[in-house]
């Protein structure tokens, strides 16, 4: 199989225990972003912050959830380093802290929420 236009690394027996090492530092990274995002609560809030800035009032509105589940999983996404929180006055808003979150929604969006028919399928 030919790699040349794939990011995805190609795991050989002759790979240097350094380029292991890397790759198994980048899993654990990888795979603490993805525990991050596997709850539904989680996912809605970076959903709602894609578009810009929230307050907490706001995401507790759009997810028709109390603060205090709203609270528990932005503490959460900030340990993770997935959103910023900025506080003016008592109100604090909270904005996703780069591109990371919107570049992995766009992904589930496009395999789980599109309806448009995927190329080379015909729907019957």
């Amino acid at each position: 199989m030919d790699n040349v236009n794939s990011p995805l690394p190609i795991i050989s027996d002759n790979m240097s225990d350094e380029d292991m090492d890397v790759m198994m530092a980048n899993a654990c990274d990888a795979s603490q972003l993805l525990k991050a995002l596997s709850h539904e609560g989680r996912l809605m809030i970076l959903c709602h912050l894609v578009t810009g800035e929230k307050s907490v009032t706001e995401l507790e509105e759009l997810l028709s959830a109390r603060q205090a589940a709203v609270s528990q999983q932005l503490a959460r996404l900030r340990l993770e380093g997935l959103v910023t929180p900025r506080r003016e006055g008592k109100a604090i808003y909270y904005s996703l802290t780069d591109d990371r979150p919107k570049r992995i929604l766009e992904v589930i969006y496009d395999m789980f929420c599109s309806f448009e028919p995927k190329e080379g399928k015909t729907s019957e």
